[in-house]
Order: C-alpha cells, then sequence, then structure tokens
C-alpha cells in the first residue's frame, strides 16, 4: 500500500514539474512573439513623416557701388519673385528603443529633430544693371541666401511645423496602443507614458 501511495505522489509530482515547466515554456514563447511583434511594429513606422507647405514672396534686391567719390553710383537692381516648396520631416529610422522583456517595457530614448528642406523657384524680373557694375555669380547667391532666410523665419512663424509635430505623435500612439494592448508599458525620458501621451511626446 506504501509504495502506491509513493508511486501515486511521485506522478503527482512529475505532472506538476511537467506542467509548470510547459507553462514556463509558453510564457516565454509569448513575451518573444509579443517583443518581436513590438520591434516589427517600431519597424513598420520608421518611415519619413513629411508635411508640406507653400510660400510666395517677392523680393526686391539693390546694390549701389561708389563711382569717382559719393556723386556717381553704379546700381543694379532686380524683382524676384519667389515660389517655394516647404517639407517638414522625422525620419523615425533613426528614433531609438530598447525592448525590456524582463519588465515588458518599452522605452523611447530618442526622437530625430525636425528636418526642414526649403525647395525655392526663382523668376527674375526688372534686372537691370550698370556697365560698372554687372550682375554676376555673387548676386544671385546673396539673393537665393537672402530669400532662403526669410522663408525660414516665415516657416517657423507658420502652422507647418506644428502640424508635422501632430503627425510624428500620431505614428507614436501607436507604439502605445499596442504595447498597452499586450499589457507592456511604455516610456519616455524616464517617464511612463499614459493617455497624456501628446504631451509626453511633444517637441520642447
Amino acid at each position: 500500500m506504501k509504495r502506491v501511495l509513493v508511486g501515486i505522489v511521485i506522478a503527482m509530482a512529475m505532472i506538476l514539474i511537467f506542467q509548470s515547466w510547459n507553462k514556463g515554456k509558453e510564457e516565454k514563447s509569448i513575451l518573444k512573439e509579443n517583443s518581436l511583434l513590438i520591434q516589427q511594429q517600431i519597424k513598420n513606422v520608421s518611415k519619413i513623416i513629411v508635411t508640406e507647405g507653400h510660400f510666395s514672396e517677392v523680393y526686391s534686391y539693390k546694390d549701389s557701388q561708389l563711382l569717382f567719390g559719393p556723386y556717381f553710383t553704379a546700381d543694379k537692381r532686380a524683382l524676384v519673385v519667389v515660389n517655394a516648396e516647404v517639407t517638414v520631416a522625422y525620419d523615425l529610422s533613426e528614433i531609438n528603443f530598447e525592448v525590456d522583456e524582463t519588465t515588458k517595457t518599452l522605452r523611447v530614448t530618442n526622437i530625430p529633430e525636425p528636418e526642414i528642406k526649403i525647395n525655392p523657384d526663382f523668376e527674375y524680373y526688372d534686372v537691370t544693371a550698370d556697365y560698372f557694375n554687372p550682375f554676376d555669380a555673387e548676386d544671385y547667391n546673396k539673393i537665393k541666401n537672402n530669400v532662403k532666410a526669410s522663408l525660414q523665419k516665415k516657416v517657423e512663424a507658420s502652422s507647418l511645423q506644428k502640424n508635422a509635430e501632430n503627425r510624428l505623435i500620431s505614428e507614436l500612439s501607436k507604439f502605445y496602443i499596442l504595447t498597452n494592448s499586450l499589457g507592456w508599458t511604455l516610456s519616455y525620458n524616464n517617464k511612463i507614458v499614459k493617455e497624456d501621451i501628446f504631451e509626453i511626446f511633444s517637441p520642447n
């Protein structure tokens, strides 16, 4: 009788050990699958998010050089119409993150700065120049640099960058939805991200 009881106890212990081992194996498998799923999701949104805008500007250029003292000048001027296409982009392929399987945490450690590209199209009107002060490559470069600097200020004062930030956050919110649905935690800048993702991820 004792042998039967010992046999039953040993059999039950083996069953429990097997079930525990099998459960641990399944949990590790699920954890690994979730980790790979999160990394794949990040790769899927690792694209350039672009917001486009169009700006126009009329630029008047004038340059004068003194000849034979202050009484004679050689002038040159131009009227320039500029139509520019401006893009604001975040390259999410440069995002830095860590997947911590131990604590089931996705840590976003760095978000790239926005890339602003200005592509102006110049049309020159009423270009006049004196024989002693002709238009040259330096004048055209000066016009382009001045126009680009002016357009840069317009872009910074416009809603273009804010629109790009909203699109960025829209992409990043997918991380929160995914990690939350899998029972993981999302963090950025050592802060746990919850429903206030717009506040957490909003660039300074």
